[in-house]
């Protein structure tokens, strides 16, 4: 059997801090999930939060050789664990999430830090520094617009619609053309899409992502994505994997076939292409056991458990 999910990637990745424009910043890690930060006039809004305190000052000790401003806002694309219980190492005057981010910490944060903690043990550097669940300060529907002064221009967190969460948000700086997409999109990674919404994911949520017109793209994992052919290229890579695995188990259930059938017909499909990217192996299971349930008439995600995530990964690689 196959190490369960990426508890046996223990190596530490190479991080890089990139200057997308003026006062626009990305780190990504190799597959880890990336962090960026936008400098306004007199403060700093950083997007994402890491999994831990003491992951998120790693983070805060890169930027600062960069700005020494105060971090007014927080942005948390959406619930997830390993993007937003890092959050108290911010000392953000406002963290913001959509107002279904706030509903799924309230139904199953809990669950989701004990069972990514048991996926990726490494991104969690010294879990005893989390004070607790992130709970978002501020929540809106639609649209929240961050005016960055001087001649920076705005932030705009928008929601796009449902897709790897219920509440994922995108940070667009329509002046720099620079859009931090969260997990709607990756560049060069796999996409985890357990708690996803494959059908409106697939199409009018990342319909409405390429619609902004981006010239550098940020996505949850990977590289950035720089130039409109590599936005392009990102958002069409994002859809197509989530439609072949879309249509290949509509196939294996529209001819009664099992989960596990629809794993392994999936899995054939992707891995040529996608299979050396990183959290390929660990995504896949919980990816098509979600994407079996939505296919099957379950609206919304099953909370995940640790018990839970262990049952599935040895059904589908054991």
């Amino acid at each position: 059997m196959k190490p369960f999910a990426s508890s046996a990637d223990l190596g530490e990745k190479e991080r890089s801090l990139e200057v997308l424009a003026d006062g626009v910043y990305a780190l990504t890690a190799e597959g880890d999930p990336n962090v960026g930060a936008v400098e306004g006039e007199d403060f700093v809004v950083c997007f994402e939060a890491l999994a831990t305190p003491v992951a998120a000052r790693e983070w805060l000790s890169l930027l600062r050789e960069h700005t020494d401003k105060p971090v007014r806002f927080l942005v948390l694309s959406h619930y997830h664990a390993v993007r937003v219980l890092g959050a108290s190492a911010f000392g953000a005057e406002v963290v913001v999430a959509h107002e279904k981010t706030r509903e799924l910490v309230a139904e199953r944060g809990r669950q989701d830090w004990e069972s990514e903690f048991g996926r990726m043990p490494r991104l969690f550097k010294e879990p005893e520094s989390i004070p607790g669940l992130t709970w978002p300060t501020v929540t809106f529907s639609d649209r929240f617009t961050v005016q960055l002064g001087g001649d920076r221009g705005e932030l705009v967190l928008q929601y796009c619609g449902r897709g790897h969460t219920e509440g994922d948000i995108v940070a667009w700086l329509p002046r720099q053309r620079v859009l931090f997409a969260g997990d709607l999109v990756e560049a060069q990674a796999a996409l985890y899409t357990g708690d996803a919404f494959h059908r409106d994911w697939a199409s009018g949520t990342l319909d409405r992502v390429a619609a902004l017109g981006a010239e550098a793209l940020v996505g949850g994992r990977g590289a950035v994505a720089v130039g409109r052919d590599a936005v392009d290229a990102a958002i069409d890579q994002t859809r197509h994997f989530l439609q072949v695995m879309i249509g290949e188990v509509t196939a294996v259930q529209g001819r009664g076939g099992t989960l596990k059938e629809a794993f392994e017909a999936v899995h054939g499909e992707l891995e040529p292409r996608y299979g050396r990217w990183p959290i390929f192996e660990h995504c896949l299971p919980f990816d098509v056991s979600r994407l079996w349930d939505e296919l099957s008439g379950i609206e919304r995600p099953v909370i995940w458990t640790a018990e839970r995530d262990r049952a599935v990964w040895d059904e589908l690689q054991g």
